[in-house]
């Protein structure tokens, strides 16, 4: 493991730790905007690293960079005619005694004055938006990665008659279908005349070379024998003599079709980056997001080809999830990779958006403990008290989501557990993006 490797990790991770302060500033601001008590700001798990207190509110961040939150009081309404500052008794049914619990958990930082301040009390709309806040930055994030990548960096349109770093400097035959050199492999026509990565070549035999299609057209029709080759490097031309051999290579035309004998150099050219419009960033995150969204209904289907993977050394399915571990994997697979530095900005800024992309439409799922469940409750609350509005009816209480905390428990032990087969997958059947 180089230290490049290490490094693709750590920009990764670092990237991600930002991207969940962020996520929760989204759930932050707006909760003090609308004037509720934040008694708690967290970034990671586990026991405290470190914090601060400001105001109301305790900073800090935990040791296990794997999530956040913070820490609104009175999330849970009381339970009707109750009141908070008196003590009640314990229901014995298993399910009841988790909701008063939480209820009761709920209560415990409400404070004399407090009140007015507490999460439930809040207008629904008010809800709506503090808990979509979250979702929102991971897609405002989402957005600034790929409108870098695009418009700073560019997409690849084609390729351009400059060697790059990926060129392989020994010959392997077609029929291998391998992509790493062996002991024994001969060193190719371009290695023995002495190319290097970033040898831009602006004439073959005495043909002038604009275009990689060109350079491609001039070595396969010359055949095996001697060729001068002229190149730019670092600005300065000049002329290097290579011997070209006859291989067997895929048609440009039709890559399953094999032409045979053609003249063979062993050079691989440079992808041309092309810096795309603002508009183009839409378009690209709106097909994203339908990819994604399959991802996500298909989701208990891909689990199945997470465990398949994971127990039985099936194939990693590219378009399936994967987690904080294979994710980080992914980051120090690019920068140890012997790509462009072009290319592997592009992959992490990707990755980094891609994250952020699936991590905010995961959390809009309408299901409790996520952030789409107390955005369905408020939208809930919203239509009853609408409803009552428009038929002169008395208004009715706040939605109670504490009734669906033991479907909550149920699905927080799934997601545990698909949190668990991911990082067993990504550990022993990694996804890899680079090869």
């Amino acid at each position: 493991m180089n230290w490049l490797y290490l490094a693709g990790i750590v920009i990764f991770l670092l990237g991600l730790m930002a991207s969940i302060a962020l996520h929760e500033i989204g759930h932050l601001v707006p909760a003090k905007l609308f004037g509720v008590k934040v008694t708690q700001y967290m970034v990671g798990f586990g026991s405290t690293a470190w914090s601060r207190r400001k105001g109301d509110t305790e900073y800090g961040i935990k040791w296990i960079p794997l999530g956040g939150y913070i820490r609104m009081i009175g999330m849970l309404p009381p339970r009707p005619g109750d009141d908070p500052s008196k003590l009640r008794g314990t229901s014995t049914g298993p399910f009841q005694g988790l909701i008063d619990s939480a209820r009761e958990a709920a209560q415990e930082e409400v404070r004399p004055g407090d009140e007015g301040r507490v999460f439930y009390r809040k207008k629904w709309w008010q809800k709506v938006i503090i808990m979509s806040g979250g979702p929102a930055m991971n897609f405002v994030l989402a957005f600034v990665f790929f409108g870098i990548m695009l418009v700073g960096v560019g997409l690849p349109t084609g390729y351009k008659p400059v060697v790059s770093p990926e060129t392989q400097t020994c010959v392997i035959p077609v029929a291998e279908k391998r992509d790493a050199c062996l002991p024994g492999d001969q060193p190719t026509p371009a290695a023995k005349a002495g190319l290097k990565p970033g040898d831009q070549i602006v004439s073959l035999g005495g043909q002038k070379i604009a275009t990689w299609d060109d350079a491609t057209r001039v070595i396969r029709s010359h055949g095996a024998g001697p060729v001068a080759i002229g190149i730019v490097r670092a600005g300065k031309p000049m002329t290097l003599n290579a011997t070209l051999i006859a291989q067997d290579r895929p048609s440009v035309k039709d890559p399953t079709k094999i032409e045979k004998n053609v003249g063979f150099l062993g050079v691989m050219p440079t992808e041309v980056l092309e810096k795309q419009s603002v508009g183009a960033v839409f378009g690209y995150m709106g097909d994203l997001t339908g990819r994604v969204a399959t991802s996500l209904v298909n989701l208990p289907q891909k689990m199945v080809g997470v465990w398949n993977a994971a127990f039985s050394g099936e194939k990693r399915d590219p378009e399936g999830p994967v987690g904080v571990v294979g994710a980080g994997r992914m980051g120090g697979e690019i920068l140890a990779s012997d790509l462009s530095l072009e290319k592997k900005v592009l992959f992490l800024l990707n990755l980094l958006g891609g994250f952020n992309l699936a991590v905010g439409m995961f959390n809009l799922i309408p299901l409790l403990p996520l952030d789409g469940g107390h955005i369905a409750g408020g939208l809930w609350e919203g239509i009853k008290r609408g409803f009552a509005r428009i038929t002169r009816r008395p208004e009715p209480r706040y939605v109670d989501i504490a009734k669906l905390l033991p479907l909550t428990y149920a699905l927080a032990i799934l997601m545990i557990v698909m949190a668990g087969l991911l990082m067993y997958a990504d550990v022993f059947n990694p996804l890899t993006i680079t090869r």
